[in-house]
């Protein structure tokens, strides 16, 4: 195992920077100059204008857009969507797909139902229809639906690729504190065409987006952890940098620990998952890293990100704050896992299987 970035990496974390360090947008403002960039093509293939650099690139290139806590569609596009297409749809469907990526079309997936965060056997139904699959059921906590050109929707026959604009379909905007739009779907009787409805893809979206919100969880503490750290540096109280003071210094500390963990947590994932092994012995390695990944995120980034408001004091805050952004990410990536209690019931359940 070697998790050091290649040339490719470092160049699409350089693009990354450039384009953030000439931008002020860190909203959706940002997105034209994400797509003039050329970075939502790093993961398509060749043949639809792309660089074909799959996982590894856009683990990269969300981490770094995670530094800054930069809320555009770029995880449920790339990681949500155009992942788990690469390795399950015909190629047909994909390149109609892809082809609008790269020219800014977003992406999503309604990863969560009532009560069931990634449910293994959603309630959602799938009927054939002659040559079409009429898609009905009830989701919830979907990320841009409404910017959304395509929506992955796991249903008890497989994952349906459905137009977001499909009669049958409807939304309803979901309340959240910053970050990315969210919406609760209804879908009744939506008809999409056979080929479609992708069989074997759950198991692949559910690993392709575990791994995606692990690499933005990673850059968003990291970011967070940088923008503590200069607060506390350059505040002084009783004329000392609060840097000086030793409670404040092994709260630094702390946060260091848990940001290089989820680091490699997050990079041994994507790595895994990147990594073209069908041994049954390497799926299983994917999966347990991703378990791993999953509950470090739903156990250790909300509370890194609540010991980073304490050493802002008020100022963190303020809405007006960059540090808003990063908790408030943090947070809805959290709730999107199903919560601390939930990730380690299916850790532990994987270890007791094996």
């Amino acid at each position: 195992m070697d998790f050091t970035r290649d040339e490719a990496q470092d160049a699409v974390a350089e693009v990354v920077v450039g384009l953030l360090e000439r931008e002020s947008e860190r909203d959706a403002g940002l997105w034209p100059s994400l797509v003039s960039s050329g970075l939502l093509s790093v993961a398509i293939p060749e043949r639809c204008g792309g660089d074909d650099m799959g996982v590894d690139a856009v683990s990269v290139l969300l981490t770094e857009l995670a530094t800054d806590a930069v809320a555009v569609p770029a995880l449920p596009t790339l990681g949500f969507g155009v992942l788990p297409l690469l390795r399950t749809a015909p190629e047909a469907v994909a390149d109609k797909v892809f082809s609008a990526v790269a020219e800014g079309g977003v992406l999503t997936a309604a990863l969560n139902e009532p009560g069931a965060p990634f449910p293994q056997h959603p309630q959602t139904t799938a009927v054939p229809n002659g040559d079409t699959v009429r898609i009905t059921g009830h989701k919830v906590a979907v990320p841009c639906a409404d910017q959304a050109r395509w929506i992955l929707v796991p249903t008890d026959a497989g994952v349906a690729l459905v137009d977001a604009e499909a009669p049958g379909l409807s939304r309803i905007e979901s309340p959240v504190s910053a970050g990315l739009p969210e919406f609760s779907l209804r879908l009744d009787a939506v008809e999409i065409p056979a080929e479609q409805l992708l069989a074997d893809a759950q198991p692949e979206l559910y690993r392709a987006a575990l791994a995606s919100i692990g690499a933005v969880a990673d850059g968003l503490l990291k970011g967070a952890l940088a923008l503590t750290a200069e607060h506390v540096r350059t505040r002084h109280q009783f004329g000392r940098p609060l840097a000086e003071f030793q409670a404040v210094a092994q709260q630094i500390a702390d946060l260091y620990v848990v940001s290089r963990t989820l680091h490699v947590a997050a990079v041994s994932a994507n790595w895994a998952l990147g990594q073209e092994d069908s041994t049954p012995e390497h799926q299983d390695r994917i999966d347990d890293d991703l378990a791993v990944l999953a509950y470090t995120v739903a156990e250790q980034l909300p509370p890194a990100m609540q010991k980073c408001h304490h050493l802002h004091g008020g100022i963190g805050v303020d809405v007006t704050h960059p540090m808003h952004r990063y908790y408030s990410q943090a947070k809805d990536l959290a709730r999107w896992l199903g919560g601390a209690s939930l990730r380690l019931d299916r850790l532990g359940a994987g270890c007791s299987s094996t």
